[in-house]
């Protein structure tokens, strides 16, 4: 029986996957290749991910060339920077192409696991039996959010940069922009020519040339197989040490250098505090403001995994190359670091789906209970419609 079959009420999936974005393509892709039989559920109405909710400037850090998932190159010049609607695009398209079998509007309430070790996928009013699950919802989906002092009483805009879309709606106005990684420099950076605009952050940003010696830094770390390389390695350890130093690294053409030089956006220290209507600086200065954004990153969606006792004492998922060192049979791909600097991208996410597509098929060959070993308990597994 192929992935794309109908199955019984009785059946059981080899692996459920949960979420169609990037992660996810790129595990069916694999899933597919492995003669697996699988469906993935999204919550979303459309393949994509997080994607369609970023803004509308956004454009890709690495060049097409360096931005594909497995078995569909991206299209179109490949030395250029993919926007937000072109990658969301191609998204779609390689959804098409690559024929996995997506149940879109379909969003997992949790995921149990038997003493016999199948999995139940509770969706909706469905329980969908699998072998193994993979969480594919990726490290994008849930707004890293701080909270700073004052912070409930401010009267102005607050808004993560999730929901920033473009910088029309900011003209004329005081804004702060919290966070000095790649997007919070991008946001500022396109504010300026709108707004009066200040990043705060713990510490400057750190901007490295997009080329060098007229090549996209991305074909250098390719080279030399730097975040590609596994983060145990010496290769990963020189990432790593230069995160330590300087924090995220800002890839700059040019553009966000002249802006940050030119004092728009000028940089200050991490503020402080909120007031009703504004913010108070490090030095204790208090400056009215209209509007502040967080571009201070995500955190994984995975409260769906709850009753597994999968994570430790901090939440962060307990694995080791996208394989659960806590649950038999859990994977997940997409996690940001779960086995190279580049795990999170969409450069990234395909070798890291092979290496747990591989794990789990040695992990099937041991666990193939039969229907009436795993019968249902509970309400009825809804038979699932495939694409043909």
């Amino acid at each position: 029986m192929t992935s794309n079959d109908n199955p019984a009420a009785t059946d059981i999936f080899d692996a459920v996957v949960i979420g169609a974005g990037q992660a996810g393509l790129a595990t069916g892709h694999h899933l597919r290749k492995a003669g697996q039989r699988f469906v993935i559920l999204d919550a979303a109405d459309a393949p994509g991910g997080s994607w369609k909710h970023h803004y509308r400037s956004l454009r890709l850090f690495s060049p097409a060339r360096y931005s594909s998932l497995p078995g569909m190159a991206f299209p179109g010049d490949p030395d250029r920077y993919p926007s937000r609607d072109e990658t969301m695009a191609y998204l779609t398209q390689y959804a098409a192409e690559q024929q996995v079998p997506i149940q879109s509007g379909s969003r997992v309430n949790e995921v149990r696991r038997r003493a016999e070790g199948v999995f139940e996928v509770h969706e909706g009013g469905r329980v969908l039996l699998a072998r193994a699950v993979i969480a594919a919802t990726g490290s994008f989906e849930r707004p890293r959010m701080p909270a700073l002092p004052g912070q409930d009483d401010f009267r102005g805009t607050l808004l993560h940069s999730l929901a920033y879309q473009s910088p029309e709606a900011f003209t004329g106005q005081r804004v702060v922009v919290v966070g000095a990684a790649n997007s919070g420099v991008q946001i500022a950076a396109e504010l300026a020519g709108h707004a009066r605009v200040s990043i705060a952050a713990r510490r400057p940003p750190s901007l490295l040339r997009q080329r060098l010696l007229g090549i996209d830094v991305h074909a250098w770390w390719s080279a030399f197989g730097l975040d590609t390389a596994e983060v145990t390695t010496w290769r990963a350890d020189i990432f790593k040490r230069l995160h330590s130093k300087t924090g995220p690294s800002v890839l700059d053409a040019g553009i966000y250098r002249e802006a940050l030089a030119s004092g728009h956006p000028d940089i200050r220290p991490m503020l402080q505090q909120f007031t009703p209507e504004g913010v108070v600086w490090a030095d204790g200065t208090a400056e009215p403001v209209d509007a502040v954004i967080f571009a201070t990153g995500f955190l994984p969606n995975l409260d769906y995994l709850a009753p597994l006792d999968a994570f430790d004492r901090h939440g962060a998922p307990r694995q080791k190359r996208g394989i659960s060192t806590a649950v038999p049979g859990l994977y997940y791909v997409g996690l940001s670091y779960q086995r190279t600097y580049a795990s999170a991208t969409l450069r990234g996410v395909g070798p890291d789906a092979r290496v747990v597509v591989d794990h789990l098929a040695e992990h099937l060959r041991g666990q193939k209970p039969s229907a009436e070993e795993a019968a249902p308990v509970g309400p009825r597994i809804e038979p699932v419609q495939l694409p043909a």
